[in-house]
């Protein structure tokens, strides 16, 4: 599931506004011309509405996923409405709201209308399959709440959570209020690994193999032949970024669901006392890896929050990395996230002249210079009043030099020029 287009007759500050969720006919690219953007990323200014896009575009498909299906009539379950001004195609699929106080409602499937019913009964099927998944992860998600759940023993989280399904809903927001039973269901494999192992471990003490340690510990790899460290393969995607935070994930800690230990003192710190920074991977990177993202559009507002312009380079690539065949729709004012986008993936977001919010692509190629990328898709002079000034003395220094007609001051000039050459990279 891919959004392809998205039109916005009114929302909020939010009008007439048509994206193209697509890449164009001449994309460099030749196998992805016309397919639908494996990634999305919105710019600009504060105010232009960039959350607010991202919460219409959960809302929205929050409802399309409710739709079901029985044959060409279909049903929105729980009366749920499509928001009045949203237009949106996925894939094969037309969805348009027709009018503000009605359920009208135009769905085209393969270009063949289906038929409204106002049935209250249960449809035998959803519209889109169970596969198809929103996955809303939202700047709040960093809280003292979520944060206590990576801070507890597997065991006692085991213990704790007695509420838990076997499945999740189709649409997932991760903020601040995320249920213990998500957190539960994506540490599930860890969770159970340390529960097994600390069984095993009093299985074999109860039978006196504690005395015995060549026994007790052949017993114990083999356990752990037929049950595999889900922490180990959670390793080798994490530790790569993490390395940037002199952090690794500690396979062997049974202290913590997540442990994660400093690499260079060796000491397991605790994910309360860790780094914002730290957290803010953590939270957002988990569902990512734990749950399937198949089918799934995964929005993602501010993913550089907290975090160095060395992790933020990289960031793209390792949230692709646990999510390869997810649609990534993302917000963010960091000029080293939007370099990650090609050009045709990146949407900005500006107030034209008469103060609308308006659209347009970007410019500069995936993988450009931050400076150029604050210049050409930013709109931002990344030299501040007091660097413009210096800039300034350079090039009037400049001047001076190349007309001065004393030896004397032309050199003294020349070396003003050097050293302030030297100091701003002039």
């Amino acid at each position: 599931m891919k959004i392809t287009k998205l039109k916005i007759d009114k929302h909020k500050h939010l009008e007439n506004l048509e994206f193209d969720f697509t890449y164009p006919e001449d994309f460099h690219i030749k196998e992805k011309r016309g397919k639908p953007l494996d990634k999305i990323c919105f710019i600009g200014q504060s105010g232009t509405g960039k959350t607010n896009l991202l919460e219409l575009i959960y809302n929205d498909l929050f409802s399309i996923l409710s739709i079901e299906l029985d044959g060409e009539n279909v049903w929105r379950k729980n009366g749920v409405l499509l928001s009045n001004y949203l237009q949106i195609f996925i894939e094969n699929i037309k969805f348009e709201s027709l009018r503000k106080d009605t359920y009208d409602l135009n769905i085209l499937v393969n270009d063949k209308k289906l038929n409204y019913s106002q049935n209250n009964s249960t449809f035998p099927q959803s519209l889109f399959s169970n596969s198809n998944k929103v996955f809303f992860l939202k700047s709040s998600i960093i809280s003292t709440k979520n944060i206590n759940i990576l801070n507890s023993n597997p065991l006692e989280l085991k213990e704790s959570i007695v509420d838990s399904n076997n499945t999740l809903n189709n649409t997932i927001e991760f903020d601040e209020e995320i249920s213990p039973s998500i957190w539960y269901f994506i540490l599930a494999s860890v969770i159970d690994f340390h529960s097994n192992r600390y069984k095993k471990y009093n299985e074999l003490i109860g039978k006196g193999l504690i005395s015995d340690l060549t026994k007790f510990n052949k017993q114990v790899l083999e356990f752990l032949k037929e049950n595999p460290n889900p922490l180990e393969s959670l390793s080798k995607k994490f530790n790569p970024i993490f390395k940037k935070l002199g952090l690794q994930i500690d396979i062997d800690n049974t202290e913590y669901s997540i442990p994660i230990k400093n690499i260079l003192k060796e000491e397991i710190i605790p994910v309360k006392d860790s780094s914002t920074g730290t957290k803010q991977i953590l939270l957002t990177s988990l569902p990512l890896y734990f749950l399937d993202t198949q089918n799934t559009i995964i929005l993602f507002d501010e993913p550089e929050r907290s975090l160095y312009p060395d992790i933020q380079m990289e960031l793209m690539d390792h949230y692709q990395n646990f999510a390869p065949e997810a649609q990534f729709i993302v917000a963010t004012h960091s000029p080293f996230i939007a370099a990650n986008f090609e050009p045709e993936e990146r949407f900005i977001l500006y107030f034209d002249k008469e103060g609308n919010v308006a659209v347009k692509r970007g410019k500069s190629p995936i993988g450009d210079d931050p400076n150029d990328m604050l210049t050409n898709d930013f709109g931002v002079n990344y030299i501040n009043t007091y660097g413009q000034e210096k800039f300034q003395d350079y090039l009037e220094l400049k001047q001076k030099m190349l007309f001065e007609k004393d030896e004397k001051l032309k050199k003294k000039y020349a070396q003003e020029v050097r050293e302030l050459g030297d100091k701003y990279n002039f």
